[in-house]
C-alpha cells in the first residue's frame, strides 16, 4: 500500500454535520467590562468634577468627590465606575463599602446599572448592597450604634 492509501479521507463539501462555530463573548471580568468600567469612571469623573463644591481626593482606590448637591446622587452617594460622589458621607467604613461597588464596576462594566437596577431598590434584598456590607453601607445598624456608619450618635441631653 502507498502513502496516498495510507492518507486520511479528506472532508468533503458540504461537511455531512453541521461544525458549530460558537462566538463566546465574555462580559464579565474582561477587556469589554474593563472598556467600560473605565467609560463609567470619565463620566463618574466628568459629573463629580462639574458638580463637586467640596474636597476631591483619592480614598481606597476610589476618586471621592464631596459637597456633590444631594440631587446629583442617589442615597448617601453614588459610585459610578471608580468614582464615588457624596455631599459628606466619606467615612472609612462607607468608603470600604464603596470600594466594593468599584470592584462591581470592574467586573461587571456597563452591565452593572442593569444587574443593580435588576436586584431592585431595597438594600437590604440586593445582592450588590448585601456583597458591599449592608452595615458599612449604612442600611443596617447594630444596637448601641448610629444610623451612618462614621457619624456620631445623637446625645440626649
Amino acid at each position: 500500500m502507498s502513502a496516498v492509501d495510507r492518507a486520511p479521507a479528506r472532508a468533503t463539501w458540504p461537511p455531512s454535520a453541521p461544525r458549530n462555530r460558537t462566538l463566546r463573548l465574555r462580559l464579565t471580568d474582561s477587556p469589554i467590562s474593563l472598556a467600560g468600567y473605565w467609560w463609567a469612571t470619565a463620566v463618574g469623573f466628568a459629573w463629580g468634577f462639574l458638580w463637586s463644591r467640596g474636597r476631591i481626593e483619592r480614598r481606597r482606590g476610589l476618586i471621592v468627590f464631596r459637597g456633590m448637591p444631594r440631587w446629583t446622587f442617589g442615597r448617601g452617594g453614588s459610585c459610578v465606575g471608580g468614582c464615588y460622589l457624596t455631599s459628606t458621607n466619606v467615612s472609612h467604613a462607607v468608603l470600604g463599602h464603596e470600594a466594593v461597588h468599584r470592584a462591581q464596576w470592574r467586573r461587571y462594566g456597563m452591565l452593572f446599572p442593569i444587574l443593580y437596577w435588576m436586584s431592585g431598590r431595597d438594600p437590604l434584598a440586593n445582592r450588590f448592597e448585601i456583597e458591599a456590607g449592608l452595615e458599612a453601607g449604612g442600611y443596617v445598624r447594630r444596637p448601641g450604634r448610629s444610623t451612618r456608619p462614621g457619624r456620631e450618635a445623637a446625645s440626649a441631653g
